[in-house]
């Protein structure tokens, strides 16, 4: 396999450490905006600035108004928020943990093993106990993402740890071959699959934020935001897994740990992720390039960043797809991948002498 390491001067923050934090103040003034627009737009024709100002005014504002804004909008915004972040920072931590521009999380098998578990829930949901169904209702299928994340995500530790130490390289050949393994038997739940069942599966991979509640929020929140705190804490040491492991652990880096919440960090991030939106591209792979490119490579302000523009990024991406076409609705995986897609090309295009593709 190609290895693409990043230039020798990646952990060098150089001049740029000013530059980052506007670029900080900017992205989160950008999320402002995006967080607005997502909840001022939307097919019903509640406008956020006309019940803002009758709350400020003293009027009373709608039932209508009322549930379309805080039971349909803000939890949408809250999700996109949360999920655009979580994709964001888990590619800029596979980036860095790989030392490979080409690295997000799907490429581990994080994102495969999701859903599976998801189409699983989907298809083999009538086979399921009754007491079991009922309980979670909703949530079975989100439950069945996470967990499924989780499973692949253990699985692929336990195959790349030896004697206490886990291999970058063997983590991502495992994590091929195990995405390639998911893929696989999602493959024969398709073919198992009711035409009903056929039309949730295609709506699921494409990826959506209709349907978010503030249950659902609830649910996944818990999950993402540990991961999402304790990314900063890593900036130190993946900035020195830049160099090398041996020059790393000789700068005094625990390496071993740094491996390790950074797995753990992305198999909570991505697989909460998915099981709260579906498949979604691009974030994860797009957002760190960009930042790299703007910001450097310092991982300090790399993954703050990432956060900030995977967010505001996939709020503008559904604001898109629930406009576009309204009242119908575009699944907002379709948006990312058509704004994502040339945006990647054109990078790789202005790279082509660093990557030595």
């Amino acid at each position: 396999m190609v290895s693409l390491a990043f230039p020798a001067e990646a952990t060098s923050p150089g001049d740029r450490s000013h530059r980052a934090r506007l670029m900080s103040l900017a992205l989160a003034g950008l999320l402002l905006l995006a967080g607005g627009l997502s909840l001022a737009v939307g097919a019903a024709g509640t406008s956020l600035w006309d019940t803002l100002g009758t709350l400020l005014w003293g009027g009373e504002v709608s039932a209508t108004d009322h549930v379309v804004l805080w039971q349909i909008r803000a939890p949408r915004t809250v999700m996109g928020m949360a999920v655009g972040a979580a994709l964001a920072v888990s590619g800029a931590l596979m980036q860095g943990l790989f030392r490979n521009p080409l690295a997000d999380p799907g490429l581990v098998g994080v994102g495969a093993g999701a859903g599976l578990g998801a189409i699983s829930a989907i298809v083999l949901a009538a086979s399921l106990p009754v007491a079991l169904s009922d309980a979670l209702g909703y949530y079975l299928v989100p439950a069945a993402a996470f967990l499924g994340g989780w499973i692949s995500t253990l699985l692929l530790y336990r195959v790349a740890t030896r004697r206490g130490r886990t291999s970058v390289a063997m983590m991502l050949l495992a994590g091929i071959a195990l995405g390639a393994l998911a893929g696989a038997l999602s493959g024969v739940l398709v073919y198992m699959a009711t035409d009903a069942q056929l039309r949730d599966l295609t709506f699921w991979g494409m990826g959506s934020l209709a349907g978010a509640t503030w249950s659902k929020v609830a649910t996944g929140l818990p999950v993402m935001l540990p991961a999402l705190i304790a990314a900063p804490f890593l900036a130190r040491g993946l900035n020195a897994l830049a160099l090398g492991e041996a020059p790393a652990f000789h700068l005094g880096i625990h390496v071993q740990r740094v491996k390790r919440v950074a797995i753990l960090a992305v198999a909570a991030a991505t697989g909460a992720a998915v099981a709260m939106s579906g498949g979604i591209g691009f974030i994860g792979i797009v957002v760190p390039h960009l930042l790299r490119l703007a910001v450097g490579p310092d991982h300090r302000h790399l993954l703050v960043n990432s956060a900030f523009l995977g967010a505001a990024l996939l709020l503008f991406a559904d604001v898109i797809s629930r406009t576009i076409i309204a009242p119908a609705e575009l699944p907002i995986g379709i948006v990312t991948a058509v704004l994502g897609a040339p945006v990647f090309l054109w990078i790789l295009f202005r790279q082509r002498g660093v990557l030595d593709l």
